[in-house]
């Protein structure tokens, strides 16, 4: 059975915080469910327009002075009641697909260098994202103490810190590792060209030893024609 879409749940969550346009939709994700919900800015107005069409949102025009009617959607008490249905239901498991954990899983390919690079950047990013959940943590107890939706709103931000400063740990640890890696990887090459270098030695003593055998037999036999 094919998975259900779980967009017109994001859109009818997000009207349920106050009626909105197209574009202030797509502003509102940009600057909260967005760090941790993606969603295609292409499927707002498709969604809109199912969502008006199910009776779930309405659709009001706005005048505004020179410019096109801005259009204002609200969600109903029909879309309120399948958006609290939705979220009684069991969260379903989620596959992710990372691509720095891919390319690590196959890292024999790569030298250590090359993958702590990888973790070189990601750590980077997750100081990045760390910072910016931290200053969202600190607008929303500043501008939004008396929302209702706040307390919510900063459980959802203290998983983003928690979980930037939990990668951030885990990518230090990696870099040990990595750094381990290359230095017994470094010595296994050393051994390795000894090793070589050694085998290509014995087989150039005993070339050598077979030419002087050889010379030594060419000249025993010139003495015996000689004689």
């Amino acid at each position: 059975m094919a998975r259900e879409n779980k967009s017109r749940y994001a859109i009818l969550g997000l009207l349920s915080l106050e009626p909105m346009s197209g574009y202030d939709i797509r502003k509102k994700i940009a600057a909260s469910i967005g760090h941790f919900w993606s969603e295609g800015y292409g499927q707002i107005y498709p969604i809109l327009k199912q969502l008006v069409a199910e009776g779930l949102a309405t659709c009001t025009p706005q005048v505004q002075t020179g410019r096109p009617d801005r259009l204002v959607y609200a969600i109903t008490p029909a879309g309120e009641a399948q958006l609290r249905a939705w979220l009684h239901q069991p969260v379903e498991p989620a596959v992710e697909r990372n691509e720095l954990l891919l390319k690590l899983f196959f890292g024999r390919q790569l030298s250590p260098s090359d993958s702590l690079q990888h973790i070189h950047d990601f750590r980077a990013r997750q100081e990045g994202l760390h910072a910016e959940f931290l200053a969202l943590e600190k607008h929303v107890r500043e501008q939004f103490a008396q929302h209702p939706d706040a307390p919510f709103w900063r459980l959802v931000i203290g998983y983003g810190v928690r979980h930037s400063e939990a990668m951030i740990g885990w990518c230090d640890e990696v870099a040990v590792a990595l750094a381990r890696l290359a230095t017994d990887r470094l010595a296994t090459d050393r051994v390795d060209l000894e090793q070589e270098h050694g085998e290509d030695q014995h087989t150039d003593h005993k070339a050598e030893q077979e030419s002087a055998r050889g010379g030594d037999n060419d000249r025993q036999k010139a003495r015996h024609g000689d004689g």
